[in-house]
């Protein structure tokens, strides 16, 4: 044990304690409930993301919302049971509106998940030790609620040495960490355990105010076997608050612009480090915790291990809530929580203690009046400001002067308030203050953000049109240099001005000139016959090539079609040398081919008709090809057959052996033929 000094911060107030009602039984569990409340945002920073949907079954501890962004923290199922909705409810906060909360049924069986407990927590890596208790979602639980693993940022730097452990719970009425320091203290020193491995810490010290002396014991039983000092701290509202108590412990302050991790120091609550401690060694995401139940109206003060989403109005029937004393039902403590509208909320994360007060216990506020400047909100401050300036500039609404004596180093704990004889509700002027700075910041930073985008916007335009007028002015350079050596090259050689012109001219007349000249070399044209001919022989030759290149490919790779290639193959050789031989005999010239004569028409009948018969039998033999038909043979005998005659017919015609052939005496080809 080191001896430290206590010193004494500025200012502070010695409200009535109220703490011994909730004390004199031990932490009490309650009933499984049949419904409860998740909001999204249970803790400083962004909301959860929901990972389920309505009618999703759940098991106790499984993730119900993500982190949505760094400073966050996960939403876990309290029991198991089904979920009913994802729906907008009334939150514990003072504006008294609705947030997106999850709404679960529970089934009753409160069956858990399954964990991943970590007792061994030395062996593992230091960010994976991390990454778990940001999964487990544990966030700070003296009120604030900043995501407990995101305060261990600056741990990569080293320059973390001391914690500080609050356990000073100085507000009225409020014993849950009194509690839990008495029958879990093992818990507590646990977390300090975890923590101390994970950030290499020099120095531990527990501040306690002396009005909780079972407390104290058991903290130092609890540590006796580690060098961790267990220190008693004079009981003075707000000597929990975590700058004062580092203040009270170390005598070291912490800069207006900076937090205490600047000057190697990390603080947590008592009840954080009980759920850090949960959250390694046993794998349970913080799904509960310790909250007082107090106040005038309640027949049974007590402190219970209630689930997370608990609607509050189930609490207070378990404290036995008397409705017609119920006065004013406060969130936190008289100095710095506030009255709910509803019992209809849960409780969240940051819910330690409901006061359940009638109105003798706290009465109705009694008017404001003038301010008398009797400076007694000076004197009670515990931040040294000056609540009668603050309040000046506050009803002027001059924040030029608010931020000039530093209203943003105002905690809010209402010492100011509690003292002022005047009753004037100087927290209140300072917080509506501090939002309308906010608020005009923000807008004064998002219209520098525009200004910059105008700005940049302009100078980009102005860029690119100056390239633009030099790019402009270069090709209008290069234009003049060209002119002027294209002059200079016509004056040497002795020529006009007028010379490109004529040269123009000159050169058009030449091509003129070179095509009429080989207008009498020109092959003579084609006739329309051998025109049609020779379109129809470049088709053949290239469903020859085509059909020659498969049958390669079926012979490469075996395929089963090579017979039925081999004989499209015949048939369109037979084609090509036919087509070719046609235009070979064909006459070139222009010359239409006279019309046949009348006594013809019997002839050209029997040549169409064995034209059709032609193409008939064509298609019968490539259907049977086709289907591996076992007369196939016979069908290209009569195909044979047909063609002869249909040549011999031709013969005879006059105009037979000058006419192209038909298109309809392309052989068909099978469907596979065609594929390949």
């Amino acid at each position: 044990m080191n001896d430290i000094s206590i010193k004494t911060f500025p200012g502070g107030v010695h409200p009535p304690e109220n703490k011994t009602q909730s004390t004199t039984t031990a932490i009490a569990s309650v009933p499984l409930f049949n419904q409860y409340i998740l909001p999204l945002n249970q803790h400083s920073g962004t909301p959860g993301k929901p990972r389920v949907k309505p009618g999703d079954k759940v098991l106790k501890g499984q993730i119900l919302a993500r982190a949505a962004s760094f400073v966050s923290a996960p939403v876990h199922a309290p029991t198991s049971g089904t979920i009913l909705s994802i729906s907008a409810h009334t939150v514990p906060h003072p504006s008294g509106l609705s947030e997106d909360c999850i709404i679960l049924q529970s089934d009753g069986m409160d069956q858990w998940c399954e964990l991943s407990p970590t007792p061994d927590y030395q062996q593992i890596e230091a960010q994976q030790l991390v990454d778990q208790i940001y999964d487990a979602g544990v966030v700070g639980l003296g009120g604030a609620g900043f995501p407990a693993a995101v305060k261990m940022a600056s741990r990569k730097d080293g320059k973390i040495h001391t914690l500080i452990v609050n356990g000073a719970e100085c507000e009225p009425y409020i014993t849950a960490d009194d509690m839990l320091m008495r029958e879990r203290a093992n818990q507590i020193i646990g977390g300090i355990d975890i923590l101390k491995h994970l950030l290499n810490l020099k120095q531990v010290l527990i501040g306690i105010e002396d009005n909780k002396p079972e407390a104290i014991a058991a903290m130092k039983a609890a540590c006796a076997d580690r060098c961790y000092d267990v220190i008693t701290v004079p009981t003075k509202y707000p000597s929990g608050d975590a700058q004062r108590l580092i203040y009270m412990l170390t005598g070291k302050e912490v800069p207006n612009d900076a937090r205490s991790v600047d000057i190697g120091m990390l603080c947590y609550n008592v009840g954080t480090l009980a759920a850090i401690h949960d959250a390694v060694i046993e794998g349970k995401p913080l799904i509960s915790r310790i909250t007082t139940l107090t106040g005038q109206a309640l027949s049974q003060p007590q402190n219970v291990e209630a689930l997370i989403g608990t609607p509050i109005n189930n609490l207070l029937t378990v404290a036995g809530i008397n409705r017609k004393k119920l006065h004013n039902l406060v969130l936190g403590g008289p100095m710095m929580g506030f009255s709910l509208d509803s019992t209809d909320a849960p409780i969240i994360k940051t819910t330690n203690c409901l006061i359940a007060a009638t109105s003798q216990e706290f009465p109705p506020a009694p008017p404001a009046q003038a301010c008398i400047r009797c400076g007694i909100c000076a004197e009670a401050c515990p931040c040294s400001l000056l609540p009668q300036q603050l309040l000046w500039h506050a009803q002027a609404q001059n924040n030029e002067q608010l931020i000039h004596h530093n209203l943003f180093d105002c905690i809010e704990c209402g010492a100011c308030s509690y003292v002022c004889p005047s009753n004037i509700p100087l927290v209140q002027y300072y917080r509506a203050s501090k939002d309308t700075i906010r608020i005009l910041e923000a807008k004064h930073a998002k219209s520098e953000r525009s200004k910059q985008r105008f700005e940049f916007r302009q100078e980009r335009q102005e860029q690119e049109k100056a390239e633009k007028e030099a790019k402009r002015k270069a090709n209008a350079e290069r234009a003049a240099k060209l002119k002027a050596a294209k002059a200079n090259a016509a004056q040497t050689n002795g020529k006009t001005e007028d010379d490109p012109v004529k040269a123009a001219i000159e050169r058009a007349k030449a091509r003129k000139a070179a095509a009429a000249g080989n207008a009498g070399t020109t092959k003579p044209a084609l006739s329309p016959e051998q025109k049609e001919l020779k379109i129809q022989l470049s088709m053949a030759r290239a469903q020859l090539k085509k059909t020659q290149r498969a049958l390669a490919q079926a012979e490469a790779s075996g395929n089963a079609h090579i017979e039925k290639l081999h004989a499209n193959l015949g048939m369109l050789q037979n084609q090509v040398d036919k087509l070719q031989k046609d235009f070979d005999h064909l006459p070139s010239g222009t010359a239409k081919t006279p019309p046949p004569p009348a006594d013809n028409k019997k002839l050209k009948i029997e040549h169409a008709l064995a034209k059709a018969e032609l193409r008939k039998a064509e298609r019968a033999y490539a259907e049977a090809l086709e289907k591996n038909s076992a007369d196939r043979d016979a069908l290209k005998d009569k195909a044979d057959e047909c063609r002869n005659k249909l040549e011999k017919l031709e013969k005879q015609l006059p105009s037979a052996s000058t006419s192209p052939r038909p298109q309809a005496s392309k052989p068909s080809l099978s469907d596979e033929a065609k594929k390949l």
